[in-house]
Formats: C-alpha cells, structure tokens, sequence
C-alpha cells in the first residue's frame, strides 16, 4: 500500500509543544544572549595572548569543535597554522587576511577554511578592532614558515584557558560549564 505522505511538503504545525517521549542522551540547547552586540563586560574575555582575547561561544568537547569570538586589538601577523578541520569565520568587525590568500575577510564577510589549508594571519595597520566569530572542528596546529609544527589549539586548549581565566576573576571555573556541551 503506498503511503499518503509526500516527502516534500511538511506536516501542518500546531502551537502545540511536543508530547512525545524525549530522545535519551540529548545535550542541554544553548543560547548566549546579545552575541552581536560586541560589548561584553571585559572579564568574559579570555586572554589568548597580548591584545588577543576570544570569548567562548560553544565548546562541544564530544565532537571536539568550539565556536568562539576572537578580538584583535593590533596589527601585523596573529598566527601562521594549518587547520586539520573544517573553520567557518563571520567577521563582525574591522578586516584581516591571510598572506597566503588573494582575499580579504572584511566586516559582514563569511569565510570558509578547508581542512589542511596553512596561512598567516595578519591583521593589516589602521584595524584598531578586529572580532570575527569562528567555528572552528578540530585543531589548529600552529607551524613555522616551514610548516614545522610548533603548537596545537583546540577544543580542550581553549577549555582550559577559559576555566583558568575565569577562576582568576572571580566569576569561578564552573562558569565556563555553561558553554560546554
């Protein structure tokens, strides 16, 4: 017998909350509020490095990814790093470009970066603020101009700077729980 629903149209929704059983297993939603409006009290903001912070949006330490806003507050070089997944990058402010690259990554640009891609991150003179929000799986593996590795960032890196950094500032190392998934 041939069934009587057609698998492109979507069944007719009420304003009715869902009444069945829940998934078991199925992570907590997660929303943070006000992401866009780029004015976080300043404690939020880990310190990376001098004139570098990010503040964590999401770390999903069981598909080791993190989504974070990253702030720039200099310019010149930032990083050179190969990336082993997939980076996606929305600047939210100011401009940056990758040496290696023809293109620019400017305010309101989306970027994807493939898995293996290596460049260098620079911040170009005249950026008094650079924030670009990216979702980054896997790891970044930081490498000379050689492509010699030198460091690695992922996940449980950025994880644990924030726990240390939040801890430091009162706020607690439990803080940091909320944007773990």
């Amino acid at each position: 017998m041939a069934s009587k629903t057609k698998t492109n149209e979507r069944p007719e929704a009420q304003k009715v909350t869902y009444q069945g059983p829940l998934l078991p297993f199925v992570a907590d939603d997660l929303v943070v509020h006000n992401t866009l409006q780029l004015q976080f009290e300043e404690k939020l903001w880990v310190p990376q490095s001098k004139d570098v912070w990010f503040r964590p949006l999401l770390f999903n330490v069981s598909q080791g990814y993190f989504v974070n806003l990253l702030r720039v507050r200099k310019s010149g070089i930032l990083s050179r790093h190969r990336h082993a997944g997939p980076v996606h990058a929305t600047v939210l402010k100011g401009r940056w470009h990758y040496l290696e690259h023809p293109w620019w990554a400017e305010e309101g640009s989306y970027a994807f970066e493939p898995p293996g891609d290596i460049h260098t991150l620079e911040v170009p003179e005249g950026v008094e603020e650079m924030i670009t929000m990216f979702h980054v799986t896997g790891a970044y593996i930081y490498v000379d101009e050689y492509g010699n590795p030198q460091g690695i960032e992922d996940v449980f890196s950025k994880l644990q700077l924030a726990k240390e950094h939040y801890r430091k500032v009162g706020l607690g190392e439990d803080f940091v729980n909320q944007f773990v998934r």
